[in-house]
């Protein structure tokens, strides 16, 4: 038996990089120099290498670029090489095999099958944890909690981390899970959320994060799927000034699958005394059970299950077309070491640095980007209960000045949330701590972009505008911004061992500027490895479309230097009289209008197209509702893509409905253009609900 023991250095001296390379990044209409990335050693391309050469950058502003394109070249020649590389960086209990991967992502050339690093032993939460005390982390703050009132806030070192996380593991032990076991979390944004997660880690429990905000019916789909052995959650939670009974929705999801012969024996349950006291909490005798209780009076240590890099690590159910939660499987050793370079190198993390992540853990982003991702590099995370925009919209820069904040990663949708609340919520606080900004989860507008870098980054910080899926684990497309020109919008190149391919129709890979759909070539180690209990809907949704390639669900273009530009999902497109058009693109034609906050996009039946455009518009606070401004928003569209892009209809939206981890639901939309108001679905998941009514008020207004 091998052991295999080192603390995680960059893949490649920050120094041999080269310094002072700073790339232009457009904004506003001129050019910045945001500061060159530390830790550059990211993909460039000829393409790129010209343009750089056109707008006059000099061999030495160049060598950044050029030594990412050799790092590149080799994570694509020899992948075995340098994956095993990055993960001899970590704690393997026993090493891999003589193979590092092996792979058939061709449906004609039988099943699909992809394995990184089989025959290695390891385990995520001793990477995570056990790792970082070892080498002299213990005393660092692991976990920054604030509150969903700016009073109530707490803090955990990665010593009192682990301690937590072994007190909760021998608990769950001791309640007879074991490895291979599913765990059902369904806990807001408490520090007891990546507590659990890493807990189930340790002990080879697979968990499955449900974001708290789904309904009772959602949950249950999710339990009668995996058919966990606990079900982990808290009496209530406090988002603004609402109060969530998130007990009582558990209540009825265990009932609903109790009706369906999943019963499950034991609920643990967090008591959130800023939300609700015990005594107000409904209560299931002999099956729940108050985690105050049980789990403090347990030792602070346990003993590592150690599991194969192939072992399961964590299920998360995603929408699928047909209705039906998709559980995307993960497994252990591929996504750990992707999940980690990916953070480490997209955010040039440095160990001083305090990182946000504004996502959920209920989603893959709270996953990769809260706690896998950042724990493996020993990063110091703020992880927030409340609303970003509660008490007021400046909170989120409140937060930014508290923990001085260096890196922060968040979505459009919020950007564009605080853009339209105004300038002064931001520039009352001073942000200087900030270095780095992200934007995750949909195409960033231009204009959200450049009011993103320009007004919350003060012009001096970079954006990485990350584009990844649930199913890939972590970073697919995404800057280094600093280290080469960035165009607002573009994801710009892939990370190591990434390739795209651009398909048309018929699957044939286009080159040089092109649109199509987006697939990629080979497997990466983060990617997941099936659909639970549904290998055959794994290799439909995925690998069917265009045998031989991972088929993302994506339109994408890309323009005559190289950067990528994804234009939405393929079921977002909208063939307007032949003309396919992406929903994001009309979208962001129709926010680069003064007098326009937000908008929503989705196709129609037409009787003469084929399909019509038909878009929700948010106005800017203040302005009122014209026919004028409906002709002129109509034609800013025509102005910036074509006649053919016009909206048919606009629809005036006082709010969109969204979740509350912000992401639009556009499936209602289509209802309510369409007028199938009685095949609404399910709207508990909405922030507002409300929201929905008003929307159908001013269906013909």
């Amino acid at each position: 038996m091998e052991t295999l023991r080192r603390r995680v250095e960059p893949a490649v001296d920050p120094e041999s990089a080269g310094r002072g390379g700073d790339a232009e990044a457009v904004t506003g209409g001129r050019f910045e120099q945001p500061p060159l990335l530390e830790n550059l050693d990211y993909i460039q391309t000829a393409r790129l290498l010209g343009s750089l050469g056109r707008r006059g950058m000099n061999a030495s502003k160049q060598r950044p670029a050029l030594r990412y394109l050799e790092m590149y070249k080799w994570s694509i020649e020899d992948p075995a090489g340098f994956w095993s590389g990055i993960a001899s960086q970590f704690y393997w209990k026993e090493k891999w095999g003589k193979q590092v991967f092996s792979e058939n992502i061709d449906v004609t050339k039988g099943d699909v099958k992809i394995e990184w690093f089989k025959g290695g032993i390891t385990n995520i939460c001793y990477n995570c944890l056990d790792r970082n005390v070892e080498i002299g982390n213990g005393g660092k703050i692991a976990i920054y909690w604030e509150g969903n009132e700016s009073n109530i806030d707490g803090s955990l070192t990665y010593s009192e981390l682990l301690q937590k996380v072994c007190q909760l593991a021998n608990y769950l032990k001791d309640a007879g899970i074991k490895k291979g076991d599913a765990v059902v979390i369904y806990l807001p944004m408490l520090m007891e959320l990546p507590i659990a997660m890493l807990a189930c880690a340790r002990i080879g429990a697979i968990h499955s994060v449900v974001f708290a905000g789904f309904s009772a019916e959602s949950l249950a789909q999710r339990i009668m799927d995996c058919k966990p052995k606990a079900v982990i959650t808290c009496n209530a939670v406090k988002r603004g000034p609402k109060v969530l009974h998130l007990k009582d929705i558990v209540d009825a999801a265990l009932s609903q699958s109790a009706e369906n012969g999943i019963s499950i024996d034991v609920c643990l349950t967090y008591e959130n005394q800023s939300a609700m006291m015990r005594g107000d909490t409904k209560w299931h005798q002999g099956r729940d059970i108050w985690w105050q209780d049980v789990v403090p009076k347990y030792p602070m240590t346990c003993e590592v299950e150690w599991v194969d890099a192939e072992d399961p690590l964590f299920l998360l159910y995603t929408s699928g077309s047909t209705g039906k939660p998709k559980g995307v499987l993960h497994t252990t050793g591929g996504y750990m070491l992707y999940t980690a370079t990916t953070f480490k190198y997209a955010f040039d993390y440095k160990p001083s640095d305090v990182y946000w992540c504004t996502a959920d853990c209920g989603w893959i982003t709270g996953h990769s980007y809260i706690t896998y991702g950042p724990m493996l590099n020993g990063a110091t995370v703020v992880v927030f209960e409340g609303a970003p925009t509660y008490p007021d919209a400046g909170r989120c820069w409140d937060i930014v000045d508290k923990y001085k904040v260096t890196l922060f990663y968040t979505a459009p949708t919020l950007i564009r949330s605080l853009m339209r609340a105004g300038d002064e919520y931001v520039t009352r606080y001073s942000r200087k701590s900030l270095r780095v900004l992200g934007s995750v989860g949909e195409p960033i507008n231009p204009s959200a972009w450049r009011w993103f870098f320009n007004v919350v980054g003060d012009s001096r910080c970079p954006i990485s505008d990350t584009w990844w899926q649930t199913e890939t684990g972590g970073f697919m497309i995404t800057p280094l911004p600093g280290g080469w020109p960035q165009k607002p919008g573009s994801a710009t190149f892939p990370f190591f061992g990434v390739q795209p391919a651009i398909v048309d129709e018929k699957g044939v890979e286009l080159q040089g500027e092109c649109s199509g759909y987006l697939c990629l070539k080979h497997s990466w180690p983060g990617v997941f490895r099936t659909l639970y209990g549904d290998h055959e809907r794994y290799e439909t949704t995925y690998f069917k479309p265009f045998p031989g390639y991972y088929f993302s669900g994506d339109g994408c273009s890309r323009d005559k230097d190289g950067y990528y530009w994804l234009t939405g999902r393929v079921d977002d497109v909208i063939n307007v009289s032949g003309h396919r058009i992406g929903t994001a693109e009309v979208e962001s034609a129709l926010v680069s209008h003064p007098q326009c906050s937000e908008a929503a996009v989705v196709g129609v039946e037409h009787e003469v197209k084929g399909q019509g455009i038909y878009a929700f518009v948010t106005l800017a606070d203040g302005v009122p509702y014209s026919e004028e401004l409906r002709k002129s928003l109509i034609l800013t569209v025509r102005k910036q893509i074509g006649a053919f892009a016009a909206p048919d209809k606009i629809h005036w939206a006082p709010g969109l409905p969204k979740t509350r981890s912000g992401k639009i639901m556009r499936r209602i939309l289509r209802k309510i253009a369409s007028k199938q108001l009685d095949e609404l679905g399910d709207i508990s998941t909405l922030a507002d609900p409300s929201v929905i009514d008003k929307l159908i008020t001013l269906t013909d207004c």
